[in-house]
């Protein structure tokens, strides 16, 4: 039987340039989508998959995050209850009760394999979840749910996946390649990062959200100490030593979900519009407002 997961690794120490000036006092990581920040759906999805314990692995400038996840303070709540919004008071209380939250500064080079090695100590040798905080898949069931789903038949690591639709995607990010389990899932043998269309092994793109086996934190380790300090410190090269190694990695095409990277302006807004036009405070008016464009 499965080990059960308890604990998620959120990596949000980007700097956020793309979104300058915006980002030099506000993290991306709490742009809102509507009325949530960006970061607060990705944990509303770790929590309703079971989540206890989530590691947000943040930088400079960050605070605002902790704040968020915090209680509201006296005068914030005195401000709600003097006019009459008892609604709003449960939701932003709600907040703080969602999961442990630990906080950690990351240290290291850059690259989406420090923060894994940042969190390192608290993993406790427990297999866990790593998401990033600024993009996620809305799918029903959740993509967690759905990761979990193959964990607890298969074990091993799980990745998210999506297929690619544009050439473009090959340069963004990394793909898989295997043999097949079925239509939806791979067993891995390879994986390659940014490797271009012609080189790519499949169309499956691992682009949000991981099972791992606690193992990686040594694969990190040893892959660091031979890692040229010019280069982004990538977490595929330990996945595919411990793929030499019998471990068994499986890439899991995330079924009935869309795929939102909010890290850049026009995915950013194209997420605020889908997510407007499905809010129920907003959504009619809204679709009204765009019609009137007539763009």
């Amino acid at each position: 039987m499965a080990q059960k997961i308890r604990k998620a690794v959120i990596a949000a120490a980007g700097f956020g340039t793309r979104f300058l000036p915006q980002t030099k006092a506000m993290p991306k990581e709490m742009l809102p989508i509507v009325d949530k920040p960006i970061i607060q759906i990705v944990v509303e999805e770790l929590v309703d998959a079971g989540i206890e314990d989530i590691i947000i692995v943040t930088g400079y400038g960050k605070r605002s995050i902790e704040d968020h996840f915090d209680r509201p303070s006296h005068d914030l709540i005195n401000n709600l209850k003097f006019g009459g919004k008892d609604a709003q008071i449960e939701d932003v209380e709600k907040i703080a009760n969602l999961a442990n939250f630990i906080y950690v500064r990351q240290k290291g080079p850059q690259g989406n394999g420090t923060p894994l090695l940042n969190a390192g100590d608290l993993i406790n040798n427990e297999p866990f979840i790593y998401a990033f905080a600024d993009d996620f898949v809305k799918a029903e069931p959740s993509r967690f749910k759905q990761l979990l789903e193959v964990y607890e038949q298969y074990g091993g690591s799980v990745l998210g996946c999506v297929r690619a639709k544009a050439d473009d995607d090959y340069k963004r990010y990394g793909f898989v390649g295997g043999k097949a389990i079925n239509e939806r899932l791979i067993k891995v043998d390879s994986i390659v990062e940014k490797p271009g269309k012609a080189a790519a092994p499949s169309d499956f793109a691992t682009v949000s959200g991981y099972i791992l086996e606690p193992t990686i934190i040594t694969y990190l380790q040893k892959q660091l100490a031979s890692w040229p300090k010019d280069q982004e410190f990538i977490q595929q090269v330990s996945m595919q030593n411990m793929i030499k190694d019998g471990h068994n990695f499986y890439a899991l095409e995330i079924a009935n979900g869309k795929y939102y990277d909010t890290g850049n302006k026009l995915e950013y807004l194209k997420t605020v519009v889908d997510f407007a036009l499905d809010h129920p405070e907003v959504k009619d008016d809204f679709a009204r407002y765009l019609r009137s464009l007539q763009l």
